[in-house]
């Protein structure tokens, strides 16, 4: 595919096109990738749709001669820059805080194309080649620092993002609305700084706010339109402090009219504006339907990108997710409310891929950060501007909201009677609580038994994975996820449908270990349940706290930010070690270790359950012949 057809990369790609000169350049920690699941591709393709001219600088070499960073020269309005999909610590380093060998968002999968905290790298570089020059970050590392926040890899609680970087502001969130108003109205003539009030931003600013005043003691201040958090010096040395305003900004994040935001650092004041409405459905069409290539830009020559062979032949259908799992960013990120595309859009993108030259009749994944949110939403929209529940499924399935997944069985049908597609995989994540929840409305509660019908017996590839992440229900109240009972039922259903329908297809449970609140005795009968079950457990992951996540702030505080409780949670690397290894029980490497741990806790009966017939010993005992 000629380079003419993506966004330039290169000053020669630009004078190509016939410019001189670019009014935005956009700066990523990852590769440039053409399509609607990258940020790049998706914030360049928004702003060209309105005019602008863009360029894309993909994983620019900062530690050189710096000529990425100057090759297109100053933009008229503004310079992007993001540590790309994911936050760079994530990107870089293992829950043992371990370098990784690769990089999915880099071409040959290439490790060390990006540094740590891009955001702070690139924006730096920026200011000091071009200082006065408005700067703006965005994406996930941006997003989930906007306020003080822990950084495990460091081990520390960090001020907020802007602090430590040369930005001029952030945008968080999804950031095709904002940074196309921001465009607008710089290329207007207005100043960078008479935007201060504009929503999904964060900005330093000299003074708090107007008419709400903070005592000398840093106490949490609340009106109608602000809120002022504890300040972060405070927060520095009072743990609490910290947990107190995590509930703050995590409500805020969830709330339909939220409140603006204010810490203090020092002499500086960061202001963090409410997040925007979700998108209408029109707004998410005219985004998804821009003419991406959806294709890696032809620079790589043909080379490997795994995080896009992961999504080239799949549809997102919609944003946000409602679930508010503990431990996750999407809310903070996309929001709890739905935006859903258009059966059109869905169906026009749908065509587009059976159009790949590689495609040969599967699309991997009809889905969104989970796969089965579609289409739904609170009935009454005023009882949702009053919430704010972070989670509309924990504790309990809200009776307002509307799991009705006609929608989505809709969608499917549709998308399967498109000439080409042979078959339609769901790859992302199912909430079976969703789709088993009874309503009491006939219609709707047959919709979706039939939901797991037809997921089970159209839409899997063999195996299907879902994630009821631990078994102890005191674990899953604070990850807020339901009962393992109810993964119990489901594996009812999907064994009962499988046998119906003549299939042999597997359910893929995923765990996790050293979550808050899980002691080594919660996954020694983790263990036992599973190992009931016939599960030899392949889809796990010890716990990594990552910035803005409630899981976080309890495993750094040590306190459950919604009730200020003591949680107890593994920190040290040895007890989180302790825990990991119950999910490899049957590896006779563990067993040993294993024997050893629970005769040290007393519990001869889970030992027993895990290796019944073993007498004192047998499992240190090497069978003969063996080195």
């Amino acid at each position: 595919m000629n380079s003419l057809e993506f966004l330039p990369t290169s000053v020669k790609e630009m004078k190509a096109l016939g410019w001189d000169s670019v009014d935005v350049v956009l700066f990523s920690g990852d590769a440039y990738v053409d399509h609607p699941s990258f940020a790049s591709a998706v914030l360049g393709r928004v702003l060209q749709s309105e005019g602008f001219r863009v360029a894309i600088v993909p994983q620019p070499g900062w530690q050189d001669d710096l000529r990425d960073f100057r090759k297109f020269g100053a933009p008229r309005l503004f310079f992007g820059v993001s540590a790309g999909a994911m936050d760079s610590m994530v990107n870089h380093y293992t829950a043992a805080r371990r370098l990784r060998s690769d990089d999915a968002y880099t071409p040959g999968a290439r490790h060390g194309a990006r540094p740590d905290y891009p955001t702070i790298v690139y924006s730096k570089i920026l200011r000091q080649l071009f200082p006065d020059t408005p700067i703006l970050a965005g994406g996930i590392e941006a997003s989930m620092r906007r306020l003080s926040h822990y950084d495990y890899w460091q081990d520390r609680l960090r001020p907020s993002l802007l602090m430590d970087c040369e930005a001029s502001a952030i945008l968080y969130g999804m950031g095709e609305r904002t940074i196309v108003e921001i465009a607008r109205r710089l290329s207007a003539g207005e100043k960078l700084s008479d935007m201060a009030s504009l929503e999904q931003t964060v900005w330093r600013s000299s003074e708090g706010p107007g008419g709400l005043a903070q005592t000398a003691r840093g106490e949490i201040a609340e009106n109608d339109t602000d809120i002022i958090l504890h300040p972060w010096d405070l927060c520095l040395r009072d743990k609490k402090s910290q947990a107190e305003n995590f509930r703050h900004i995590e409500q805020q994040s969830n709330a339909l009219r939220g409140k603006t935001l204010w810490q203090r650092h020092g002499q500086v004041w960061v202001r963090v504006n409410p997040m925007l409405p979700p998108m209408t459905t029109e707004e998410i069409d005219a985004s998804f339907d821009l003419p991406y290539t959806r294709l890696p830009h032809p620079r790589y020559k043909g080379k490997r990108i795994p995080a896009y062979e992961m999504i080239r032949h799949s549809v997102n259908v919609h944003r946000g997710c409602f679930g508010g799992c503990s431990f996750c960013t999407i809310s903070a990120h996309q929001g709890k409310f739905i935006s859903s595309r258009s059966p059109r859009s869905v169906l026009r993108e749908v065509e587009a891929v059976t159009r790949m030259p590689d495609f040969k009749g599967y699309l991997t994944d009809i889905g969104g950060p989970s796969a089965n949110m579609y289409a739904m939403g609170g009935r009454d929209k005023e009882r949702c501007a009053k919430c704010l529940r972070p989670s509309c499924l924990h504790p309990g399935v809200c009776p307002n909201l509307d799991t009705d997944h006609r929608p989505l069985l809709d969608l499917y049908n549709k998308v399967d009677a498109v000439r080409g597609v042979k078959k339609s995989f769901i790859g992302s994540g199912v909430r079976y609580d969703l789709s088993m929840h009874h309503t009491g409305i006939q219609e709707i509660d047959e919709a979706n038994r039939r939901y797991n019908r037809e997921l089970i017996t159209r839409h899997v590839s063999g195996r299907l994975k879902v994630a009821p992440e631990h078994t102890s229900q005191e674990v899953l109240s604070l990850m807020r996820k339901p009962s393992f009972e109810l993964y119990h039922e489901f594996s009812r259903i999907f064994d009962r449908t499988n046998r119906e329908a003549g299939l042999r297809q597997q359910l893929i449970p995923y765990f996790i270990s050293s979550h808050p609140g899980c002691r080594e005795t919660d996954m020694a009968e983790l263990a036992v349940e599973t190992k009931d079950m016939n599960l030899h457990l392949e889809q796990v992951q010890d716990f990594t706290p990552t910035p803005m996540t409630l899981s976080t702030e309890i495993y750094y505080t040590g306190l459950h930010p919604y009730t200020l409780k003591p949680v107890w949670t593994a920190t040290d690397p040895e007890a989180k070690k302790a825990q990991r290894k119950y999910f490899f029980w049957y590896d006779p490497k563990v067993r040993p270790d294993i024997t050893r741990s629970l005769t040290r806790l007393h519990r001869p009966d889970l030992l027993s359950r895990l290796y019944p017939g073993l007498p004192p010993g047998a499992a240190f005992r090497r069978k003969p012949g063996r080195k």
